[in-house]
């Protein structure tokens, strides 16, 4: 089992940029397909970006490609979000998840094992 605790949400001007953590605990993070969703009021749980095990792949939704990075540190068993050009319609809880399965279902967010609690982004126009 792995437990996951985001930071670095606040408030930011459109146009800025943010850094998002996921800090997990346990010795197997390596082992986990690490992903970032969002929720906004009102609306479905989304897919923003996703990273492999090894780190060799990267996946991203349509509205945040080119603009946000996902990486991991597995020596600091840490995955990161790191968001630039930001807009308004990015405001939303930002949750990060992890897997044991690889492969399809990455987009998904019932694919996903574990989840953390979220952290709130907030995009000023």
């Amino acid at each position: 089992q792995v437990q996951l605790v985001e930071s670095g949400g606040g408030l930011v001007q459109a146009g800025g940029s943010l850094r998002l953590s996921c800090a997990a605990s346990g010795r197997t993070f390596s082992s986990y397909v690490m992903g970032w969703f969002r929720q906004a009021p009102g609306k479905e749980r989304e897919f923003v970006a996703a990273i492999s095990r090894s780190g060799g792949s990267t996946y991203y939704g349509d509205s945040v490609k080119g603009r946000f990075t996902i990486s991991r540190d597995d020596d600091k068993n840490t995955v990161y979000l790191d968001m630039s050009s930001l807009k308004p319609e990015d405001t939303a809880v930002y949750y990060c998840a992890a897997r044991l399965r690889a492969g399809v279902g990455v987009y998904s967010p019932n694919s996903y094992d574990y989840w953390g609690q979220g952290t709130q982004v907030t995009v000023s126009s």
